[in-house]
């Protein structure tokens, strides 16, 4: 990948270089703004942005209402310890529980956080002789050492052996493996109704109406990890909601504060005694910034009909990418469910996301192979249709 259209500050590399540790493989590229879709560098350069803030920004950057929202709290109150009560923090509940299940909030801070909150509380709520959960090949739960190990993917694990016990892994879509896999001492099954990170992979038809049915079964909980498929990024509030399968526990993160670091774990008013005082907590979780930006977030996407234009946008990018399936031998398949949009591909997929900063699209690519894009559900048609040019254009330019 050429560098010289993506040239930033010589001073902020440094810094970067002299104090930031380099865990991230960064691009040579120093953001300054966005606004929308849009992002600028410190170079004047413009890009549209169909992967913003890695999925959290579901409403673009710097939505306006969440921007007023945290202006006006944070004049007023930045944080309080969670032994007292504030009525954002209620009201958001209130919001997340009536476009769910009906169930009670715990809130934290990100996905990860979320994840443990969820693996402890399945503990809590089962026997002692219960502890194993089942999760699932090509899922993705996080990287603090719960999440991690529950992660079924061995290239996280490397160097960090020996991984937490209390995990079986099963291949995502094989019921029977599942079923195999359960015995005396399984408390759980945790699964991602749509994978992300794995690379936008859908379930099979039945699969988790299947594990519904083996949970209810064998008296297991059933939490579905809607960390990035959460939110209304699938055209419902929630993921699961597109497959008639309601889960005991729901992990929620990256866009349910429209950018603001936030997350909450769902469940059932039956379960939720189990998370007892003393056996889990979080000290930012719930801040008053973060329940405000929930709660503008919520109420931006019914003002504007977002639920119903994210179907749309679905739409819109299926008929624009779909064909390169037939035109493109090394195009092996297209996946899109709303905004959580994968392109899988037969060759490396890392220089198409080089290629196309170079033309100004930002985009992602997991797995070595699959392009994954998880656009705004504030674009426009004409935004859509230019980000599909430049990825089309690279693609079949593709060496």
């Amino acid at each position: 990948m050429s560098t010289s259209s993506t040239s930033m500050s010589p001073a902020t590399l440094e810094l970067f270089e002299r104090y930031v540790v380099p865990n991230y493989r960064r691009f040579p590229v120093s953001l300054v703004r966005g606004e929308g879709s849009w992002v600028w560098d410190d170079q004047g350069r413009r890009y549209l942005d169909f992967f913003p803030g890695w999925g959290c920004n579901l409403l673009g950057h710097c939505p306006p209402a969440v921007v007023e929202a945290v202006q006006e709290q944070v004049a007023k109150l930045i944080h309080v310890p969670n032994t007292w009560h504030f009525e954002s923090q209620g009201e958001w509940a209130r919001l997340l529980s009536e476009r769910s299940f009906g169930g009670k909030a715990f809130f934290c801070n990100s996905g990860a956080e979320a994840n443990e909150a969820a693996i402890k509380l399945v503990r809590l709520h089962t026997p002692p002789e219960k502890y194993k959960i089942i999760t699932f090949e090509g899922g993705f739960h996080g990287r603090t050492f719960g999440a991690v190990s529950a992660t079924a993917q061995p290239k996280y694990h490397e160097g960090l052996e020996p991984m937490l016990p209390g995990f079986d892994y099963a291949p995502f879509g094989d019921l029977q493996a599942v079923s195999d896999l359960i015995d005396d001492q399984t408390a759980g099954i945790l699964v991602e109704p749509i994978q992300g990170e794995g690379g936008i992979r859908i379930p099979p038809a039945g699969f988790l109406e299947g594990l519904r049915k083996l949970a209810d079964e064998h008296n297991l909980l059933l939490v579905f990890d809607e960390v990035q498929a959460g939110s209304g990024r699938t055209g419902e509030w929630f993921a699961y909601q597109n497959f008639g399968v309601t889960p005991d526990i729901m992990t929620l993160a990256k866009s349910v504060c429209g950018g603001i670091a936030g997350a909450a774990v769902m469940t059932t008013a039956e379960i939720a005694p189990s998370m007892r005082p003393g056996m889990h907590a979080a000290t930012f979780g719930g801040n008053p910034i973060a329940a405000r930006a929930g709660i503008a977030t919520i109420e931006t996407i019914e003002r504007e009909g977002l639920l119903a234009r994210t179907k749309e946008l679905g739409e819109r990018f299926t008929a624009r990418l779909a064909p390169l399936v037939e035109e493109l031998e090394f195009a092996k398949e297209l996946r899109v469910r709303g905004l959580m949009i994968g392109l899988e591909l037969t060759v490396d997929a890392t220089s198409v996301v080089g290629d196309c900063m170079e033309k100004g699209l930002l985009l992602n690519a997991t797995q070595g192979t699959v392009i994954r894009l998880l656009p705004a559900m504030t674009l426009t048609d004409a935004e859509v249709d230019e980000g599909c040019d430049i990825l089309v254009d690279v693609l079949r330019n593709l060496n």
